[in-house]
C-alpha cells in the first residue's frame, strides 16, 4: 500500500513536533470545556498536512469533503486538514512520502487565536489612540469592531463616515468606512477612490485586523503629517473590514475555520447546507462550482447569489459617479503573495500588465523594507490553477473589480507562509498591519502619480 511506511513516518513526525511545541498558553485540555471560546473537541486529534498535488489528488480531496486550507499553484502544494483516519484514506490512493505536518495540534492552535478575556477592551475609555493601542493586541469580534469604528467616527467626524449599505441574510448590517480628507481646493468629483476589503472568507481574521489597522495607519499619518493633507485630499477611501459579517460571527461562535457566508443553499443530502463562497459569486466569468453545495468553494447557482456580493455591487452601481475607483486591494490569508488579474484564466492578459507588475513589485519592496518579509508577485491564475480547474478562478472579486471598476487591482495574501496558516497568533497583528500599511502608502502614491493616464 502506498501509505504504509510514509504514513507511519508522518504520524511519528507529528507526535515529535507536538512534544516540542511551545504553546503560548496552557493547553486547552487543562481548562474546563465550559471556559473554552467554542467547542474545541470538534478539532481534537486534527492536524494540517502540506502535500504535493496533481489535478487527480485535488479532485479527490474536494469530492471527499477534505478541508483544503490553501492551494499554492506555484509550489504545487496543498495544505489540508486531516486526522489519522482521513490521512489513511488519502494515503491509500496517493503517495504521502513528501507530505509534512505543519500544524500538529489544530485545537490548541485555534484556542490561542481567541482573546483570553474581553476585559482588556472597554469602550468606556473614549481616547481613540489609547483604545487602538489595546485594540490591536488581539483579534476582535464583530461587536468590538463596530464599537471601535463608532469611536473612530466620533473622534474624526470630518474625516470618517460609517455607511450601512444593506443587511446580510441573518440581518446584520453590512458596513463600510468612508475616509475622506476635506480640502476646499479639491472638488469631490475629482477624487480618485481606493477600495480596501477584508474578511471575505470568515476564518481569515488577520485580513479583518489588517483592514482596520490600515484605517488607523491612515488617520495616524494624517495627524503626524499635516503637510500631506492636500495630497490625501485627492483620494477617497472605502474600507470594508468585514465583507462577510455572518460568516465572521459564526467563526467566532461556532466554527473557527468557517469560510463561506451563512445563507441557506439548495443541495446536500438533507438540504441543510449553508453558505456561498462570496469570492466565487461575482458576475465576471462566473462558472458553476464543481464543489458540492456543502463544499467550501460552492459558488451558488447564479452570479451574485451571495447576499454580500450583491449588496456591494448594488452600492457601486448607485454611487458609480461619486466614486471613480482607481485602486482596489482585497486582503486574504495566507501565503505572502501579491496577485494581479486575471484569476479566471492565464490565457488572457490584463490591460497594462507591465504596469500592474511594476506596481506589485513596488508594494512588495515597501513591505520588505518595513519588516523584512518577502511577498511574492504572480498572476492570480497561477496561484489558483485556473487553467487546471476553471471553476477555481471563476467569479472572483479581483477580476470583477478590475474589469468593471478599478484601474489597479490586487489580491494580497497576508502572513504567514504556512506554519500557522489561518491561525496566525495575535502577536503578529501589528507587524502585519505595519507592513501592509507601508505597501498601501506606496500603492496610493503610485495611483496619484500614474493615474492621470486613465482620467
Amino acid at each position: 500500500m502506498k501509505f504504509g511506511v510514509a504514513l507511519v513516518a508522518l504520524a511519528a513526525a507529528s507526535q515529535l513536533r507536538l512534544m516540542h511545541n511551545s504553546f503560548e498558553r496552557p493547553h486547552y485540555t487543562s481548562i474546563a470545556p465550559e471556559s473554552h471560546p467554542i467547542d474545541l473537541s470538534q478539532y481534537k486529534d486534527d492536524f494540517v498536512v502540506r502535500t504535493p498535488y496533481t489535478s487527480e489528488t485535488l479532485d479527490f480531496l474536494r469530492h471527499n469533503n477534505y478541508r483544503i486550507w490553501s492551494q499554492n499553484g506555484l509550489k504545487r502544494t496543498l495544505d489540508v486538514q486531516m486526522n489519522a483516519s482521513s490521512l489513511a484514506h488519502y494515503g491509500s490512493r496517493f503517495d504521502t512520502s513528501k507530505a509534512e505536518v505543519i500544524i500538529p495540534d489544530l485545537a490548541q492552535a485555534i484556542y490561542e487565536t481567541y482573546p483570553e478575556s474581553k476585559e482588556d477592551f472597554k469602550i468606556e475609555n473614549t481616547d481613540f489612540h489609547t483604545m487602538s493601542e489595546v485594540f490591536f493586541k488581539n483579534y476582535r469580534d464583530l461587536e468590538d469592531i463596530h464599537q471601535w469604528l463608532h469611536l473612530l467616527e466620533e473622534t474624526y467626524p470630518d474625516m470618517i463616515k460609517l455607511e450601512k449599505i444593506g443587511d446580510t441574510y441573518e440581518g446584520r448590517p453590512f458596513r463600510l468606512v468612508h475616509l475622506s480628507v476635506q480640502d476646499k481646493d479639491v472638488d469631490h468629483g475629482e477624487k480618485k477612490t481606493v477600495v480596501i476589503t477584508g474578511g471575505v472568507h470568515a476564518r481569515e481574521w488577520i485580513s479583518v485586523s489588517t483592514v482596520l489597522y490600515s484605517i488607523y495607519a491612515m488617520v495616524r499619518h494624517w495627524e503626524e503629517n499635516p503637510h500631506d493633507s492636500k495630497t490625501l485630499a485627492k483620494l477617497d477611501f472605502l474600507f470594508i473590514p468585514v465583507l462577510n459579517p455572518d460568516g465572521y460571527v459564526y467563526s467566532w461562535e461556532t466554527d473557527r475555520l468557517w469560510r463561506k457566508n451563512r445563507q441557506p443553499v439548495v443541495g446536500g443530502d438533507d438540504g441543510s447546507c449553508r453558505g456561498v463562497d462570496i469570492d466565487h459569486s461575482f458576475d465576471y466569468h462566473w462558472t458553476p462550482s464543481s464543489d458540492s453545495a456543502c463544499g467550501e468553494e460552492y459558488a451558488g447557482e447564479t452570479p451574485f447569489e451571495a447576499y454580500e456580493s450583491r449588496l456591494w455591487d448594488e452600492y457601486l452601481n448607485k454611487t458609480n459617479e461619486a466614486h471613480k475607483i482607481y485602486g482596489y486591494i482585497d486582503l486574504h490569508s495566507y501565503d505572502q503573495e501579491i496577485l494581479y488579474p486575471y484569476v479566471y484564466s492565464c490565457e488572457h492578459s490584463p490591460r497594462d500588465e507591465e504596469n500592474l507588475i511594476e506596481l506589485a513589485y513596488g508594494i512588495s519592496k515597501s513591505i520588505r523594507w518595513t519588516s523584512g518579509k518577502y511577498y511574492a508577485v504572480s498572476p492570480a491564475c497561477l496561484d489558483k490553477d485556473s487553467d487546471l480547474l476553471p471553476d477555481l478562478g471563476s467569479g472572483t472579486a479581483l477580476d470583477y473589480m478590475y474589469h468593471h471598476r478599478a484601474y489597479w487591482a490586487y489580491q494580497i495574501k497576508l502572513r504567514d507562509s504556512g506554519s500557522h496558516g489561518f491561525l496566525l497568533p495575535p502577536k503578529y497583528i501589528e507587524a502585519v498591519g505595519e507592513e501592509i500599511a507601508a505597501g498601501f502608502k506606496y500603492f496610493c502614491k503610485f495611483i496619484l502619480t500614474s493615474g492621470e493616464a486613465f482620467a
